[in-house]
């Protein structure tokens, strides 16, 4: 997301196109991976080959080893850490969405019995007053939002006080009677009403030639506009923060977060406090999609009331409080393809208006996506914001894509139509083969395959091309397609794993599982480097006392992981081979590591499996406990390429013909992913992503009172996301794809690929059913009975 597309890093600034690979290429020896000389082709041997055929852990679909923690409790989320002397805080929040606090009375919720106090912005502890202070590692560009900071309201449900209390109940109640005054001012929420006033966002995509010209010579023209509404995330587990306040005056954090380190940098650069000061906590997160990646307010507003009262505070939010933090921006997209007669495309433009708040610019990049899919001599972008009244716009899965995409490949089916062509047989003669943006190949690529996998298995070839042609009884049937694709992406992480002699290890990261399998893939990388069993491996995460590492989104954690422990097993085995080497007569004598595999407790000579020594007696001989080495993962930018994950999305919707009701009865999703480490949980990713498409479709969307710039559907019983009955016949599975190019262990992220398309693919079905184009999301059947857009 931020990190890794146009934001920052902890190390500075990235362009879209400075993603990583591995700074040495990768020798598959003895099942593990040691790092030659090359930093942009991966080598290899032929006893690498056959060993890397022999991988016996990575590629195997694992159970999650934290299932158990998870399924009986004992998994600690972060508003279920006890502390002794906890008390609570209950959030109060703005009504306004512009102007400034007039006056707090607090004296009647000071009043009720076990209140400890009423935090804002007249006594709140001490903080920063540089906007620098507040910058985390994926903050846009702006001035980032203080809580509880100064009397002016930036938006409705704004954090303007905190009752701290004895109890979650009283805390509650005592919020109910804070009083607040405000002198409030006319506030702007509404997209289309500011959409006059966008401006233009500078992008590192510039398109090529003359896309103006190219289209208005085009003899066929497609000009479509196309909505995607406010989406909000809405995460199992509640935002929460508990700060505990230690006897040395440190605090630890459990914080629900996508990034610990992150989380405590931002602490200590809004309390000034040292980094030895705050440790931040996050072993299990229920779900963050992008809503973590950068601090929340609950995170302040509990070490504030620790800091303060300096003892344990704990505050969680409401599902309805939630709907004040980020979300997915409401986008108006707008296309012009220019084709010939043959479907070969001679023009596209696309341009973007996003929301964002009115003091960070938060973008990102809808509108380059067709030079990554199709092959077009010309092309233009244009990417326009309109700053709102509203809390700032954050990363949702596939940020950019997701709404990008969804335009750009319903487009493409009004242009298939426009052309009498088979919207597949439209996307494989406009099949590109580089990346046209920058003009570089891919390190894989087999969307093709892709495409023909799953049409194969949906029975696409079945498909009547005339809309409302296919039906059952009273249904009409629909069939839709859309492509899919994503950044494969990885970044700097830095792994430390420890040996003990009893043969166990521990593998430890600073990075985070928010719920996608991250415990299970560090575990089983481990275990292939190590030669142990799965079982036989420990795994550390979620906390900003271990090694280094970035926050946990944008599909790159899996790859990013992976390659630090790879590295640091190949370190781990050098340094066993110098014990076994200073003992006398030592079997292993004259060998170099690369040599070496550890297997079954022991390390052994790779061509002859005769010569070996036992790792536990390496460390007794030597007078160790255990032995530990740490890594990085090594990654380098790499400009000559361009990583990407891709998808074909087919898609069966059914529609009442009467009460306009539509289903989507089935969906087949293929998708290239590089080597997938985990089948079983890769594939958990791509069904959700999927649920996630069929709710964007015909289900999301938040409705705001432009009058207040208040949130009107705060709740999960107002705000539709699919239910079990709303999900039916899902078929996801992987083409393989073999990619020597990107990384050693030829690893592609899944998070963020299932979802892209899926909603072009329902969208394109429902016009195949009915014969009505709807451009605006959700499809709801009101849409489908009174627009006729065909």
């Amino acid at each position: 997301m931020t990190v890794a597309t146009e934001g920052k890093t902890m190390t500075g600034e990235l362009s879209r196109r400075t993603v990583l690979k591995g700074a040495a290429a990768a020798s598959l020896i003895g099942g593990t991976v040691g790092f030659g000389t090359s930093a942009h082709a991966a080598t290899t041997s032929p006893a690498a080959d056959g060993l890397a055929r022999k991988l016996s852990v990575i590629g195997t679909p694992v159970s999650r080893i934290d299932g158990r923690a998870k399924v009986t409790g004992e998994a600690k989320y972060a508003a279920e850490f006890q502390a002794p002397d906890l008390a609570y805080g209950s959030m109060v929040t703005s009504t306004i969405a512009r102007g400034r606090i007039a006056a707090i009375d607090a004296a009647e919720a000071l009043r009720v019995p076990g209140v400890l106090d009423v935090l804002t912005h007249a006594n709140r502890p001490a903080m920063a007053d540089r906007d620098e202070a507040y910058h985390d590692d994926a903050a846009p560009d702006g001035s980032p939002f203080r809580p509880l900071f100064d009397d002016r309201v930036l938006f409705n449900g704004q954090p303007v006080a905190v009752v701290l209390a004895e109890d979650i109940e009283t805390a509650r109640f005592a919020a109910s009677l804070v009083k607040i005054e405000y002198a409030a001012e006319t506030p702007a929420t509404d997209l289309e009403a500011e959409r006059s006033h966008a401006v233009v966002v500078e992008k590192p995509w510039k398109g090529r030639g003359d896309a103006a010209s190219a289209f208005a010579s085009a003899p066929v023209k497609l000009e479509a506009e196309y909505f995607i509404p406010m989406e909000h995330h809405n995460p199992m587990e509640l935002y929460a923060a508990t700060a505990v306040w230690e006897s040395d005056g440190n605090l630890t954090v459990y914080d629900k977060t996508q990034g610990v380190q992150n989380v405590q940098r931002y602490l200590c650069g809004v309390f000034a406090l040292e980094p030895e000061q705050v440790r931040v906590v996050a072993p299990y997160v229920g779900g963050a999609f992008g809503s973590g990646l950068r601090p929340q307010f609950e995170v302040v507003l509990a070490a504030q009331g620790a800091l303060k009262l300096k003892r344990s505070v704990r505050v969680v939010l409401t599902r309805a409080q939630m709907y004040g933090l980020g979300y997915r921006p409401a986008t108006i997209e707008r296309l012009s393809l220019g084709a010939k007669h043959d479907g070969t495309l001679d023009a596209v433009t696309h341009e973007a208006i996003a929301m964002t708040s009115r003091f960070e610019q938060f973008s990102r990049h809808d509108t380059s996506w067709s030079g990554l899919l199709y092959k077009s001599a010309t092309a233009r972008y244009v990417h326009r914001l309109a700053a709102l009244d509203l809390p700032t716009s954050c990363d949702m899965r596939a940020p950019g894509a997701a709404t990008g995409v969804y335009a750009l490949e319903c487009a493409m089916d009004e242009l298939a139509v426009a052309l009498k062509m088979d919207p597949l047989e439209l996307r494989l003669r406009c099949y590109s083969e580089r990346d046209q943006n920058d003009d570089i190949p891919y390190t894989s690529k087999r969307l093709r395959e892709c495409y023909h996998q799953a049409a194969q298995r949906f029975g696409w070839e079945r498909r009547s091309a005339a809309p409302r042609s296919m039906r059952d009884g009273h249904e009409l049937i629909g069939w839709g397609m859309a492509s899919g694709i994503w950044e494969a992406l990885q970044i700097k992480h830095t792994a430390r794993i420890t040996l003990a002699a009893d043969g166990g290890a521990e593998v430890a990261c600073a990075t985070m599982d928010i719920g996608t399998g991250t415990y299970t893939v560090m575990a089983q990388v481990a275990a292939e480097m190590l030669g142990l069993p799965v079982e036989r491996i420990t795994v550390k995460l979620g906390d900003s006392s271990l090694p280094q590492a970035q926050i946990e989104g944008g599909s790159w954690g899996a790859a990013s992981v992976s390659h630090a422990i790879l590295r640091a097993a190949t370190e781990l085995r050098g340094a066993l081979l110098t014990l076994a080497q200073a003992t006398p007569n030592s079997p292993l004598a004259g060998l170099r590591a690369e040599e070496t595999i550890l297997a079954d407790g022991r390390l052994v000579a790779l061509q002859d499996p005769a010569r070996a020594v036992a790792t536990a007696d390496l460390l007794h001989q030597a007078g160790l406990p255990t032995i530990s080495k740490e890594a990085e993962s090594g990654f380098e930018p790499d400009d000559r390429h361009a990583h990407n994950t891709h998808a074909a999305i087919f898609a069966e919707v059914r529609v009442d013909e009467e009460l306009a009701i539509v289903r989507v009865t089935r969906v087949v999703s293929a998708v290239a992913a590089g080597r997938i480490i985990n089948p079983k949980t890769a594939h958990s990713q791509i069904m959700g992503g999927i649920v996630w498409g069929i709710g964007m479709a015909l289900h999301e969307e938040t409705l705001i009172d432009h009058r207040f710039g208040r949130v009107m559907n705060a709740n999960i019983a107002e705000y539709h996301i699919p239910a079990h009955a709303d999900v039916r016949n899902i078929d996801a599975f992987f083409v393989d794809e073999l990619d020597t190019v990107i990384n050693p262990l030829g690893v592609k992220g899944v998070g963020e690929i299932g979802l892209v398309g899926v909603a072009a693919a329902i969208a394109n079905a429902v016009y195949h059913a009915t014969g009505k184009r709807i451009r605006d999301l959700p499809i709801t059947l009101d849409k489908v009975l009174l627009r006729d857009r065909a």
